[in-house]
């Protein structure tokens, strides 16, 4: 359950657990959005604490490349495209810069709003 990337030195091989902290890392510091969820028996829960990576799922594509799927509560009054978008390019772009992984795909499942 690994990615493995290769240069001409060698290979390096990065644990999915990894890059989903870099996914989580990089999603919390965008505006209006409040967390991770899991839904779990129909009942959508707000991930803390070591569960926060149930929110976040890392596959590996037969061309090299990553998909990233998360899975979020929003804030109550923000514009949801809005905030998926930046939560898109901010992921992406960390974990390409962290990882050197290229990210093809990232999906944003809104799981619920919260009002504060």
């Amino acid at each position: 359950m690994s990615i493995k990337i290769s240069n001409q030195y060698g290979e390096i091989e990065i644990d999915k657990q990894v890059i989903s902290q870099i996914t989580y890392k990089a999603a919390m510091e965008s505006y209006g959005l409040v967390g991770l969820a899991f839904k779990s028996k129909g009942i959508v829960e707000l991930l803390k604490g070591e569960n926060v990576f149930k929110g976040v799922v890392i596959n590996e594509l037969e061309d090299n490349t990553i998909s990233i799927e998360l899975y979020v509560i929003l804030q109550y009054g923000t514009n949801i495209s809005t905030v998926a978008n930046n939560i898109i390019d901010k992921v992406k772009y960390t974990v390409e810069k962290m990882t050197s992984a290229k990210v093809s795909k990232i999906d944003i499942n809104v799981q619920g709003i919260r009002v504060k």
